[in-house]
């Protein structure tokens, strides 16, 4: 059981949180509803943190710089790498579409789907030819490629190393050769594996 912290120590804690996600929401330039959950977030990341505190290395604010320091970078890898997946800015479904009064959420039908949300434009005539090809593809490859596409289809990959008893590297080199088939029958740069489903 680790000592209870003392109110001062806690209220340098709570200041140092309090800081780093002011820096942090202003330079991801996020919504201002994201301050509390980014201030919650640092703070309780940095109480887990407190076991590795030593007295004798420094002052409790020193260490909470530094560990806020660390999981501030983390975050923003993770925010931007979230960003480049989805093509860049975060689109809002309240923003103008240009040439329009009406917000995009408003020009969106259901029918859509979560790509057009995204900002991703889905042609569902493009979608069935993909289909197409992959399913003929699929018919002159091996019952057991068929099989790994279809387990792709509705499990992770930890859950088929699990499943069938082989190891990681050894499903990443059956992938590696699967990729390359699709590839030589021309779906190498449009198939992400959720078709095989």
């Amino acid at each position: 059981m680790h000592p209870p912290i003392s109110p001062s120590d806690l209220a340098t804690l709570i200041d140092e949180a309090n800081l780093a996600a002011r820096r942090l929401h202003r330079k991801l330039a996020l919504p201002a509803a994201d301050l509390d959950d980014l201030r919650q977030d640092l703070l309780i990341d940095l109480i887990c943190r407190l076991p590795g505190f030593d007295k004798r290395r420094g002052s409790i604010g020193a260490f909470a710089g530094l560990v806020l320091r660390n999981q501030c970078s983390r975050i923003v890898i993770r925010h931007h790498r979230q960003r480049r997946a989805q093509g860049g800015t975060v689109l809002s479904l309240d923003a103008p579409v240009a040439g329009s009064a009406e917000p995009l959420g408003c020009l969106l039908a259901e029918t859509d789907g979560l790509a057009a949300w995204h900002g991703q434009d889905r042609c569902a005539a493009a979608d069935v030819e993909t289909r197409h090809d992959l399913a003929r593809a699929l018919a002159d490859m091996p019952e057991d490629v068929r099989g790994l596409c279809a387990a792709l289809g509705t499990c992770a990959v930890a859950d088929l190393i699990g499943r069938d008893g082989i190891s990681r590297s050894a499903l990443y080199r059956r992938l590696a050769r699967l990729r390359l088939e699709l590839a030589m029958r021309g779906l190498g740069g449009r198939w992400d594996g959720s078709e095989a489903a």
